[in-house]
């Protein structure tokens, strides 16, 4: 049995825990309710050795005090943690990840009893031992990361936040394998956001509220219990009458005909407005547009013939017409366009080769060193 009794926990003057008791028996799970920043994870990590915190009261596992062990020794002695984002190795494979957590002691002897029995308990690893289990979906990871966590051969198994970041679905199957995993005689401590999924398969509860574990219960009467559906399970207060205001009578309806009152309005003649008759006016117009018709100027008759033109303009003008004329009528057809492009005439073909262009190769520069001779009458090259 795990037993943490009056376990306090403190972040500098701030306190994460403060007094919290929880106990957990072999073969049952045990959930741990409350909000966020309340103190669940810290209290898993207590447990656990790996608080940063500073951490104060009794752990005991099956008798054994864990208080102030390192992480690795609380695991040879029989807890295993599961942590919040699985904590997978995601470059290795499924088997090589489920081997590392066979490194402790009590583990290493029964290595593959305990691997055919996580096999068992999840039969879609064996399917996929050899895959890498970066490539996997979150849920299969959940799975490598309980599976993992079993082969220390723990007598508790603790959870933080199994079900974050899964579908209903996978979240479903998940917890039925945690209640395979009960099955097998070991101890769950869990905690869960999904309250309603936890304390399905939980046989008991805890409540967790600003640092302070507030209630502790079996997980039927949490369920039942009207605070607790208010908080965690989505039912609304206790205290909310089951009667609704009736709504209100429906407005009488307008009536679909309205009845339009004249206006009453003085009237006023045309020919009271003008001071004279319409007609007069009608007829005065008309005659006035006959006459109007009447005066508009006569055409210009003037034509061709009384243009004054000289006649040597007038005989060149023709013919140059006509020879226009005959032009066009002796001018040979051509389907070509006029500004089509002309191809340059091939030049002949000469006999002789021209020499290839000359490249040259970059040489570096040579340096010559000359020496004075001995005598000092001149220079030789050394």
């Amino acid at each position: 049995m795990l037993e943490l009794t009056n376990v306090t926990v403190r972040y500098g003057q701030h306190r994460a825990l403060e007094n919290a008791s929880v106990n957990v028996a072999k073969g049952e799970i045990v959930v741990i309710l409350g909000a966020n920043g309340a103190g669940k994870s810290t209290l898993l990590k207590a447990a656990s050795g790996i608080c940063e915190g500073v951490v104060t009261g009794d752990i005991r596992l099956d008798g054994t005090n864990l208080a102030g062990l390192a992480p690795h020794k609380i695991v040879d002695a029989g807890l295993a943690l599961v942590p919040e984002g699985r904590g997978v190795f995601p470059d290795l494979t499924v088997r090589e990840n489920l081997i590392l957590g066979a490194y402790s002691g009590r583990a290493r002897d029964d290595e593959k009893i305990t691997l055919e029995r996580v096999y068992d308990l999840f039969p879609k690893l064996r399917e996929r031992g050899s895959q890498i289990v970066g490539t996997m979906s979150g849920g299969e990871q959940q799975m490598v990361a309980i599976g993992r966590a079993m082969m220390s051969n723990p007598t508790i198994l603790t959870l933080d936040e199994p079900s974050l970041g899964l579908s209903p679905l996978l979240s479903k199957e998940l917890f039925q394998n945690l209640a395979r995993v009960r099955d097998l005689g070991i101890g769950v401590l869990m905690v869960e956001q999904n309250a309603k999924q936890s304390l399905a398969i939980a046989d008991r509860g805890y409540l967790i509220e600003n640092a302070h574990v507030v209630h502790e219960d079996s997980a039927k009467n949490l369920m039942r219990d009207p605070a607790v559906q208010a908080a965690y399970l989505g039912a609304g207060s206790a205290e909310t009458p089951e009667t609704q205001n009736p709504a209100p009578d429906m407005p009488e309806p307008m009536s679909e005909t309205f009845a339009i009152r004249p206006r009453s309005q003085k009237t006023q003649s045309a020919d009271a407005i003008l001071g004279r008759s319409v007609a007069d006016l009608v007829a005065a117009a008309s005659t006035q547009s006959v006459n109007v018709a009447a005066q508009k100027r006569p055409a210009d008759s003037r034509g061709a013939s009384n243009i004054d033109i000289p006649a040597d303009r007038l005989a060149a003008a023709l013919a140059a017409i006509e020879r226009g004329a005959a032009n066009a009528r002796s001018r040979p057809k051509s389907y070509h366009p006029s500004n089509r492009y002309v191809a340059a005439p091939a030049q002949p073909e000469t006999s002789e080769a021209k020499p290839p262009p000359v490249i040259e190769v970059y040489r570096a520069p040579r340096v010559e060193v000359y020496r004075r001779q001995a005598d000092g009458a001149g220079f030789e090259r050394k």
